[in-house]
């Protein structure tokens, strides 16, 4: 299961893999790729955090020179918000422009590890924990 059990608990774990993403490391670019799509994952129920991780995908392929990939994440920026007004979203889709749009899919394994990291390094942000 990858659902955050509270929308503060949602928000902390998104951070948590954006700030993971953005860390100074020598992190490989497809595990980096994999903490951006991990957050997509846990922010596209929520518009804000929806947009920031496609805006994040779009900056980090802008980066890399991935012509396609940025091609791809404009065209998701101009879905996000329509798909939110009308409760489009497919659940569980990556986010990035080498998978459709609109199709509901469960995350890799490995997306899935980490957005399970995020909300156990998180946990302190339950109401009551």
């Amino acid at each position: 299961m990858y659902a955050p059990s509270s929308k503060a608990h949602q928000r902390a774990a998104f951070e948590h893999l954006l700030i993971r993403f953005a860390s100074p490391t020598q992190m490989p670019a497809a595990l980096r790729w994999r903490q951006l799509e991990a957050a997509h994952v846990l922010g596209q129920n929520a518009l804000p955090l929806h947009w920031r991780s496609h805006t994040a995908m779009l900056r980090y392929a802008l980066q890399l020179g991935d012509g396609r990939e940025a091609a791809g994440q404009v065209l998701r920026l101009a879905l996000v918000p329509l798909g939110h007004l009308l409760s489009r979203l497919p659940t569980g889709n990556i986010g990035r422009a080498h998978v459709p749009a609109l199709r509901p899919m469960v995350p890799a394994p490995e997306v899935m590890a980490l957005m399970e990291q995020a909300l156990e390094a998180t946990a302190d942000q339950e109401p009551g924990a």
